[in-house]
């Protein structure tokens, strides 16, 4: 495959003049089975890191370099990525600081996780094996390993432990797919955004622990105050639609709805002398009806079951799942009103529905009856809320 490293570029001549030849020399010798190749993203550096280059290529053939107006990493990145794919006829594209800050050496390792088949593979400092700067300062450490944190926590990707991280190896089928949407991410957020869509289009995503390293020369491009809050408004906007938009919002939506056919129906019943539990029984099986023909038309529509026969058959399997709500629902109220009397019957349904019947009847339901999960594979249970 082709392989093309990307160094983006500002001020970075001291680093670079070291960095290429230990990747020419050192690194891609050890190579064998890939074509490798360097792309520098130079963003017009004033210190002539771009004349450095061009004396650079003079002497190994298998170097480019893209130059553009200074507008981020995030464009500088999308500029250098159309540029390997359409002009070097790129497959993998790395993505790499000039500075010295990931470790080339790594760079096998990622194209082994490739080969086994993995669209994006992510350095990771936070698995066995990774580590930040030592010499970083107990604050800078802090700030690190939380703000890496907040964004897992906030898009609830606890599999991913490097959200934050810039180096990267992905195939081409990832940056055509996305490219259109990142196009739109000019700073340092590009880096987050790019993993989440990633993820979120299903790509098979693989980490390499590596040892970051305080960076060679120079300073940081990184404004700290300007970062964060980018980061804090993608993370949170993007997660709010994913919700919005997600089987479980839309599963939530219906469930509410058979809630209320279920309160309203297990006073009716309980008015006209039957049980609470009898009652709330029935009001149960309504809900339920309620539920299949929404859940099969909305909330899971990508995975709508059309076909008159097979709805027929479906059903009966649906009411059998939840089959399992009515026994909790019955349970749960019968001994809650045993101990507090009819008058809890409806704050025992509340119970029973918000603790028990949500969390059996969503799994049951992408397991057994729509099929979007399956049991052997752990990475599905990411999808609780999404």
């Amino acid at each position: 495959m082709r392989i093309v490293v990307i160094l983006p570029t500002y001020n970075e001549r001291g680093n670079i003049e070291k960095l290429i030849p230990i990747l020419e020399e050192e690194v891609f010798p050890k190579i064998k089975k890939h074509n490798m190749s360097i792309l520098v993203a130079d963003d017009n550096s004033p210190d002539g890191t771009g004349e450095e280059v061009l004396k650079m290529m003079k002497k190994w053939s298998n170097i480019e370099i893209s130059k553009g107006t200074k507008e981020g990493l995030g464009a500088a990145y999308v500029r250098a990525m159309n540029y390997a794919v359409d002009k070097m006829k790129a497959d993998v594209m790395f993505e790499m600081d000039a500075d010295f800050f990931h470790d080339p050496n790594k760079i096998p390792e990622f194209l082994s996780k490739i080969d086994q088949g993995y669209d994006f593979v992510v350095g990771s400092r936070y698995i066995k094996g990774g580590g930040i700067p030592k010499n970083w300062g107990i604050h800078r450490k802090i700030l690190s390993i939380i703000g890496n944190l907040t964004v897992k926590s906030i898009l609830m990707r606890f599999w991913i432990h490097d959200w934050t991280g810039g180096y990267r190896a992905l195939k081409r089928e990832v940056f055509l797919k996305e490219k259109e949407v990142l196009s739109k991410y000019r700073g340092y957020t590009f880096q987050v955004a790019f993993l989440h869509k990633a993820v979120v289009d299903g790509f098979k995503i693989a980490e390499v622990p590596f040892q970051a390293t305080d960076r060679f020369l120079g300073r940081s491009k990184i404004a700290p105050i300007e970062y964060i809050f980018n980061l804090l408004k993608y993370v949170t906007v993007a997660r709010f639609w994913e919700l919005v938009h997600s089987p479980f919002m839309k599963y939530a939506i219906t469930g509410f709805v058979g809630y209320l056919i279920n309160a309203i129906s297990l006073e009716i019943f309980y008015r006209k002398g039957l049980h609470p539990a009898v009652a709330g029984g029935l009001g149960a099986e309504l809900s339920i009806i309620w539920n299949f023909v929404l859940n099969n038309f909305w909330a899971f529509g990508k995975y709508k079951i059309t076909n008159p026969f097979k709805v027929i058959l479906k059903f009966p399997q649906f009411n059998l799942v939840s089959a399992g709500s009515l026994v909790i629902i019955s349970t749960v109220i019968w001994i809650g009103t045993h101990f507090f009397g009819p008058e809890s019957r409806q704050i025992f349904l509340v119970i029973a529905i918000g603790f028990f019947v949500i969390p059996y009847s969503y799994s049951m339901y992408n397991i057994f009856i729509w099929k979007r999960w399956h049991v052997s594979s752990l990475s599905k249970l990411q999808k609780w809320l999404g």
